[in-house]
């Protein structure tokens, strides 16, 4: 009876137990700037495939990295997600993210990955003009992104202010050619009447809808919509001369500093920079893939053939510089 007793007792003491330290350890808890159509699927796969739980909030890559700071040491986040390097670069400044470790950051290029080992790439992706081809042909393309302030394209470019990409672009632009270039490239845009989308998706439908003729997007969702519709009339222009409009970015992670699972996360950066995830990236997104040995979309131009200005990811770290200039200019309200 009392042996009966007893076992009663340990049972209901394991039923009131919370969840083990072992089980918490298998859930990390992501800030995506990336949208979940783009990253969900194969953060669920690495979920389906290792048992590890993945709990996501996201948002804008600005958003989420604003978040991180503002939360400090007591964020619940353990890897950092975005869609460019500029934010990641001001996580790393501000001393938010952990050193990753050599089999990581040998998976890919040193030209994107952190100087400093604090973030790496998991993904490829350029910088274009993507253009209705019939509004437009390709001998009255801009030579420049510049350009695009000029008088002829009045009202016709589409751009996404908001857009954290967009945003690692007039960085570069600021780096690159000055504040002072970068600050009335702004307002000739504003004055020019460009249009301002909340995404790149919004961009191309506009684009394909003839609402504006020209967009400023990243290379890949002009893959998605040839999918819905094969004859849509749109096409991809890469300036040309090393122009800071063709400028090459990462999506990419790092591991948060107050993480205190950094071993599992550690665990999921290695999964995206395996062949199953970069091959996702190269097939499903049309991203280009960092790890060698994982061929990109054929029929994408080449990574080396594309005329892309000479910069150093890690400095586009200036995150917050550069939306004061958009706020100042106009160009975010």
């Amino acid at each position: 009876m009392k042996r009966w007793l007893y076992i009663t007792l340990v049972l209901a003491c394991l039923v009131m137990l919370p969840v083990s330290a072992q089980d918490a350890a298998e859930t990390l808890t992501v800030y995506s700037g990336r949208s979940e159509g783009l990253i969900g699927p194969i953060l669920e796969q690495f979920s389906a495939e290792t048992g590890v739980q993945v709990e996501v909030r996201y948002g804008s890559t600005a958003e989420m990295a604003t978040t991180i700071l503002e939360e400090g040491g007591n964020s619940p986040a353990d890897v950092y997600i975005a869609q460019d390097a500029g934010a990641l670069g001001a996580l790393a400044a501000a001393g938010r993210l952990r050193l990753l470790p050599s089999d990581i950051l040998e998976r890919v290029p040193a030209q994107f990955e952190a100087r400093a080992g604090l973030w790496v790439g998991l993904s490829g992706r350029a910088r274009v003009l993507v253009y209705n081809t019939e509004f437009i042909s390709a001998e009255q393309l801009p030579a420049s992104i510049l350009n695009l302030t000029d008088p002829a394209y009045a009202g016709l470019v589409g751009w996404a202010p908001s857009n954290g990409s967009f945003q690692s672009q007039v960085t570069a632009m600021r780096l690159l050619l000055g504040e002072d270039a970068a600050r009335a490239w702004l307002e000739g845009m504003v004055a020019n009447g460009a249009i301002a989308y909340e995404n790149n998706d919004a961009i191309m439908q506009a684009v394909i809808d003839g609402e504006v003729t020209l967009g400023l997007v990243n290379h890949y969702y002009i893959f998605e919509f040839l999918e819905q519709t094969p004859d849509a009339p749109i096409a991809l222009h890469y300036f040309p001369g090393g122009d800071v409009g063709s400028l090459i970015n990462v999506a990419g992670a790092g591991i948060l500093d107050s993480s205190d699972q950094p071993g599992l996360a550690q665990r999921l950066l290695l999964y995206l920079l395996g062949s199953v995830a970069q091959t996702y990236f190269s097939e499903a997104t049309n991203e280009y893939p960092l790890v060698a040995g994982v061929p990109a979309n054929p029929d994408l131009l080449p990574l080396d053939q594309i005329q892309a200005p000479e910069i150093d990811l890690s400095d586009l770290s200036d995150l917050q510089g550069t939306l004061d200039l958009l706020r100042a200019t106009g160009a975010l309200p």
